[in-house]
Formats: C-alpha cells, sequence, structure tokens
C-alpha cells in the first residue's frame, strides 16, 4: 500500500516517475549483481518499480483527483441482496 511518499511533488514530476517506473516494469528490470576478474558490479533500485508506481500513482490521485481519480482503501460489503427465503 502507498504511503504518500511522493505527494508534495508536481505533475510533471510525477508523470515522470509514474513513466519510469511502467518503463522499467514492462522490460522487466530487476535488481542485477555481478562479479568478473576481481571486479564487483550491482545496481538496486532505491525504490522497486511497483512500488513507485503505487506512490507516483496516489499522489496523482491526491493532486488532481478529476483526472486521476480517486483512490479508494475501504472494501466494503452489501448484505442487501441476500434472498431473504
Amino acid at each position: 500500500m502507498a504511503s504518500g511518499l511522493f505527494i508534495g511533488l508536481t505533475e510533471t514530476q510525477l508523470l515522470a516517475i509514474r513513466d519510469k517506473a511502467v518503463a522499467d516494469i514492462t522490460a522487466g528490470r530487476v535488481i542485477t549483481s555481478y562479479s568478473d576478474s576481481g571486479s564487483s558490479v550491482s545496481k538496486q533500485y532505491a525504490l522497486p518499480p511497483k512500488e513507485m508506481l503505487a506512490e507516483a500513482l496516489l499522489a496523482l490521485s491526491r493532486l488532481d483527483p478529476g483526472t486521476y481519480g480517486r483512490r479508494r482503501n475501504v472494501i466494503s460489503t452489501n448484505w442487501e441482496n441476500r434472498d431473504p427465503s
């Protein structure tokens, strides 16, 4: 669940973060690490793309709910459709 990490950023920044997260997810990028002949290289995300996307979408929905939709975190059940017999 998103925690509001990007709330306060501009719409342009949030759209760039969203686009980068989608690009990383669709490209299948993962944390990589390898070593060869005594040298090693590693790349790690500060925030995994899935979480980055969720955070950007939450901030966009708070910034402009009319354009980006409202985020709902509440699940409700309606028991009124039960058969009374």
